[in-house]
């Protein structure tokens, strides 16, 4: 994964739960991509169309809050999303999006800076919110070493089996 990414930006609001990201309706499927194939769809049902090639999600407070479901993370990522950046996120969701390796990234303001489709690059490694389109640049939350390592390697489990490798 590259520490820098650029792709246009979806904007939602506050309180996004999982339930709305992935209704409890699509947790029998097991292919995370057609988990993909459903994210959003309440909010917007063409929401898998705009991000199949590639979207940076910008939520308000509170994104992700509701259910530990793990499909959550998963069908945005497999839906298109490269990164989340919200004002704040429902600690689970996030755990959860690193733990798949979904980029997720904490910024305050980040809401009211960005608009549907504008152009961003998100610098993970130093938190910095590039929006091209307005020329307006945010900080947000630098992600550790530890949690850039689980992202670079594509996921928890990813990252731990390339670390147990090096022990063997």
């Amino acid at each position: 994964m590259d520490n820098k990414i650029k792709a246009k930006a979806i904007v939602f609001g506050n309180n996004i739960d999982t339930d709305v990201i992935l209704p409890g309706k699509y947790l029998v499927l097991v292919n995370p991509e057609e988990l993909g194939k459903h994210a959003l769809e309440s909010l917007d049902a063409n929401f898998v169309n705009k991000a199949k090639t590639g979207v940076i999600l910008i939520g308000g407070k509170n994104f992700g809050c509701g259910s530990s479901r793990e499909q959550a993370p998963l069908a945005l990522k497999y839906s298109g999303v490269k990164c989340v950046i919200a004002e704040s996120f429902a600690r689970i969701f996030f755990r959860n999006a690193v733990n798949i390796g979904l980029p997720v990234i904490e910024c305050k303001g980040v809401s009211l800076s960005i608009k549907n489709g504008d152009e961003i690059i998100v610098d993970l490694e130093n938190g910095i919110i590039q929006n091209l389109t307005n020329k307006k640049t945010l900080q947000g939350t630098k992600l550790p070493p530890s949690i850039m390592n689980i992202l670079t390697d594509g996921g928890l489990i990813k990252n731990l089996q390339k670390r147990m490798k090096k022990n063997d």
